[in-house]
């Protein structure tokens, strides 16, 4: 088990355990509960580099801090070192603690315009990327990438080498190709090389949905940290009982139906508060869904809940539902 913090550059997290960038999840209102749950460090929806120069409006929305929510990682993804490098200078005036560069995320429209997991194909133009970033900063700079781009080029030893030798503070790794998505399961064994590789610290992510998945990963990657992504959505508790077993081996029981009840409220009004009512009352469906799978009537619940229009319609199905 590891007690201690975790150091990210100049970063100390109180625990290993943080919150992966997931786009349309990973708002200012998730990352809130995240946080109230113990997650050792939240991270941002991942934001356009040229969408920040352009100055488009739906940025905004997305690089929203709140109190309480320290440290933040912010993720800027792109492929223009120069971009990349200015616009996150922009950005290291801001409430972030970290400057995340996503290369990882494997979606058609950021791939084909040579972003996210496609700079996996092209190490040389993420190096310049990395090394133009971190020249410009003051703050840590770390990187998220994939197993590699598919089975025929997995890359990740190489790649983490390299972004280390352009001086970055950390590597997460997940434990798939680009070509999987999210599909079958996430390769463990890439990470402990990635890890026996360099020295900087590395973040394992992939398949991590129970305390003792996050326990495993450690213990088989001899990884710094664990980073959440799916496990997380309809359960940001995951976070204070992985750090729990990870300090202490106990596992801490789930929510009972008043808690569960208590944080989907509570998240509805942080949604209604960051959003308003009606944009929160559609935001919100998704995360029920997720919130209530697998209890019984959830179904039922799920199918009213997606004709609500109103935050107070939502409000008080949930408060009526008996999980």
């Amino acid at each position: 088990m590891r007690e201690e913090g975790l150091k990210i550059g100049s970063v100390a997290l109180k625990n290993r355990v943080a919150l992966a960038p997931m786009a349309g999840v990973t708002d200012l209102p998730f990352r809130l509960l995240c946080r109230e749950q113990g997650c050792g460090l939240v991270c941002t929806e991942m934001v356009s580099a040229k969408a920040l120069l352009y100055k488009n409006r739906n940025t905004k929305p997305i690089l929203e801090t709140g109190p309480g929510e320290d440290p933040v990682a912010v993720q800027l993804f792109g492929s223009d070192p120069d971009i990349m490098s200015e616009m996150a200078l922009q950005l290291e005036e801001g409430p972030y603690a970290l400057i995340d560069v996503n290369m990882g995320c494997p979606v058609p429209k950021i791939v084909n315009n040579g972003e996210g997991s496609a700079l996996m194909r092209n190490p040389r133009l993420a190096g310049q990327i990395l090394t133009a970033m971190v020249k410009k900063l003051h703050k840590p700079v770390t990187v998220k990438f994939r197993k590699g781009f598919d089975e025929k080029s997995v890359n990740a030893v190489e790649f983490a080498k390299m972004a280390e030798s352009c001086g970055v503070a950390a590597v997460a790794v997940h434990g798939r190709t680009r070509e999987q998505y999210y599909s079958g399961r996430a390769d463990w064994d890439i990470i402990r090389r990635v890890k026996e590789a360099v020295s900087i610290p590395v973040w394992g992510n992939g398949d991590i949905f129970t305390p003792q998945d996050a326990g495993r990963m450690m213990e088989e990657t001899g990884c710094d940290g664990v980073m959440i992504a799916r496990g997380a959505r309809g359960n940001p508790w995951i976070f204070r009982r992985v750090a729990h077993y990870l300090e202490t081996g106990e596992i801490l029981p789930p929510p009972d139906a008043a808690e569960l009840k208590r944080v989907i409220l509570r998240h509805i009004r942080l949604q209604e508060e960051y959003r308003g009512d009606r944009i929160a009352a559609r935001e919100m469906r998704k995360h029920v869904a997720w919130y209530t799978a697998g209890y019984p009537h959830s179904s039922a619940l799920r199918g009213e809940i997606n004709r609500t229009e109103s935050v107070e319609e939502l409000v008080k199905l949930i408060e009526d539902w008996a999980p």
